[in-house]
């Protein structure tokens, strides 16, 4: 995948949660978006920084780092999960 497509598929994700929060009649559709993006986020992060202590980490890549902004903290569950399996 060129590093075009993956930025295209990014945004349109981004505008698709947007939009689906414009459709919802929230008050602050953007600041809704960005707020249910940093959780994921966050996770990710502090996974890496426990990583140390834990034995526990997880690659940051642009493909875990979009999985766990746009599925959020289960997105994080799941990439671990697969991990610890394979």
């Amino acid at each position: 995948m060129t590093e075009q497509i993956f930025w295209i598929i990014i945004a349109a994700c981004l505008l698709a949660t947007f939009i689906l929060r414009l459709i919802s009649k929230d008050r602050r559709p953007l600041r809704g978006t960005i707020m249910s993006l940093l959780p994921g986020i966050a996770a990710l992060v502090i996974i890496n920084i426990a990583a140390p202590f834990t034995g526990v980490g997880l690659p940051v890549s642009r493909l875990s780092l979009s999985a766990s902004a746009l599925l959020g903290i289960p997105g994080v569950t799941a990439m671990l999960i697969i991990q610890a399996l394979f």
